[in-house]
Formats: C-alpha cells, sequence, structure tokens
C-alpha cells in the first residue's frame, strides 16, 4: 500500500498547500506516520470523527496533540506531528511527532497508541522511525523523551527505541539517543 493509499476522499483540509504532504510520510513494516492536515485539526478539535480512524481515535493525548498543532501551526509538516496509520486498515491509531524546532541540537518527541491498538509493538516501531527520521534533520545531534515514572511500558518503547535513560526527577525520567 502506498501513502496515496491512505488518502481519504473529501477529506476536510483548509488549507491547500499542506494537502500533499505524502511526500513526507515515513512507512514502516507496519505503519505509516502521516503529517496531519489542518483539516483534520479542525475536526478533532472540534469533537468530530473522521471514517479513517481507529474507533478509539483520538484519545486523550491525541486532543492535548490536536490543541497543541492548533495553537502552534509551525507543528504541520514533515518535521512536525504526524497521524500513526495502521497499514493493515489504513485507520489512525495514534500519534507521534517531534517538537520542532531543536534547541541546542536536541529535538524532543511523543507519542500515543490507542488503547485497542497496543501490545501490538506499533509504539515501538513509530518510535524508531521517528527517531531515525529526526537524526537525519539539519541541526538534529540527538532525540530526547520523557516519561513519568509510573509509566513503565512507555519507558520501555523509548529503550526499545534506541534511548537510553539519562536523568530522573520526581515527575519525570529523561531519555535520550546521546
Amino acid at each position: 500500500m502506498s501513502s496515496s493509499d491512505l488518502t481519504t476522499p473529501g477529506l476536510p483540509d483548509s488549507d491547500p498547500a499542506n494537502a500533499d504532504l505524502t511526500h513526507a510520510d515515513l512507512t514502516t513494516d507496519r505503519l505509516v506516520l502521516r503529517p496531519w492536515t489542518p483539516g483534520e485539526i479542525s475536526v478533532v478539535v472540534s469533537g468530530g470523527r473522521l471514517a479513517h480512524w481507529a474507533d478509539d481515535f483520538p484519545a486523550e493525548g491525541d486532543l492535548a496533540i490536536a490543541g497543541f498543532i492548533a495553537e502552534h501551526p509551525s507543528a504541520f509538516g514533515e518535521h512536525g506531528q504526524r497521524q500513526i496509520i495502521e497499514r493493515s486498515t489504513g485507520l489512525v491509531v495514534g500519534a507521534v511527532g517531534l517538537f520542532w524546532p531543536p534547541a541546542d541540537g536536541a529535538v524532543e518527541f511523543g507519542y500515543g497508541i490507542v488503547p485497542s491498538r497496543r501490545r501490538r509493538g506499533y509504539a515501538t516501531e513509530a518510535a524508531r522511525a521517528i527517531v531515525a527520521f529526526a537524526l537525519t534533520a539539519p541541526g538534529v545531534d540527538k532525540v530526547v523523551a520523557t516519561v513519568e515514572p509510573s509509566n513503565p511500558a512507555s519507558a520501555r518503547v523509548l529503550v526499545n527505541a534506541g534511548l537510553r535513560q539519562v536523568g530522573t526527577g520526581e515527575e519525570l525520567i529523561t531519555y535520550s539517543t546521546a
């Protein structure tokens, strides 16, 4: 399946210039990481639903990311936030993305998978892809992420994606590629 096969006819998009972001798709064995469109963000923010979303998408974290993107248009595009699309179904099952631009050579990323698709390795697969992509971007020397100590599953994802623990705080544990 090519990324163009994932286009949904009639998908709302308020900015035609962002309509063809398929060049920025990242494809893994089982996933496509595709940049959000302004139309998709509008639908999430307004509480709507689109047919190409898993039944439990958007989850709470996806709502937060959509709000972030709505307030920070720089989060659109190749080095921003992306939807995680399950290649076998074409459904959006989560989100992953970079918090661009890098600061002092480091860029942070985050991710989330809807409950119905967890425990399939999708988070690790998406994290590996976004980390590898980030490390090829201009001005990026390392990729970082943080997790709450109460979330060991997310910490395992980061380790499996090639990051190592570099800091521990009461509220957050920091992981980095360098």
